[in-house]
């Protein structure tokens, strides 16, 4: 068995690839749009995996857009996606200036919650050791929910 990806619904495209290529730095790998079904569906990956996604078209993120608008909730009830970073203040500091609300931030150099623009939790977790923890960080309460 091997993991091909996961799928999100998104409800604005524009918004979504800004989340997560323009903020969290994935790389978008494809892209089919069924106009019968009436939906697009986008393949992500992260930086890291970019050339395995191409090649084995995995590990992916899929984000499903249906063309004729739904609500979406209950992006808890998904659970979380994971991603290992290379500097987690940094991912957060560019996350917060994009306009994005840190829900859990790093204080132990080591992990944080943030959401997407449709509600789904986003886990960063730094890449080997903790940072040693530093300001805002540090001090910085929790926002909502994770």
């Amino acid at each position: 068995m091997k993991y091909l990806h996961t799928m999100v619904r998104v409800s604005d495209i524009d918004a979504s690839l800004n989340f997560y290529c323009n903020l969290l730095g994935m790389k978008e790998i494809s892209r089919y749009d069924n106009d019968k079904g009436r939906f697009t569906l986008i393949f992500l990956a992260a930086a890291d995996d970019e050339a395995q996604a191409k090649e084995e078209k995995r590990p992916t993120l899929e984000l499903t857009y249906n063309w004729d608008p739904e609500s979406y909730s209950g992006g808890r009830n998904f659970g979380h996606l994971a991603f290992l970073v290379d500097d987690i203040y940094a991912l957060c500091q560019r996350l917060q200036d994009g306009g994005v609300t840190i829900n859990r931030p790093p204080r132990d150099g080591h992990m944080a919650f943030v959401r997407s623009p449709d509600n789904i939790s986003v886990e960063l977790l730094q890449k080997g050791d903790a940072l040693a923890p530093q300001e805002p960080w540090q001090s910085m309460a929790n926002t909502g929910e994770w």
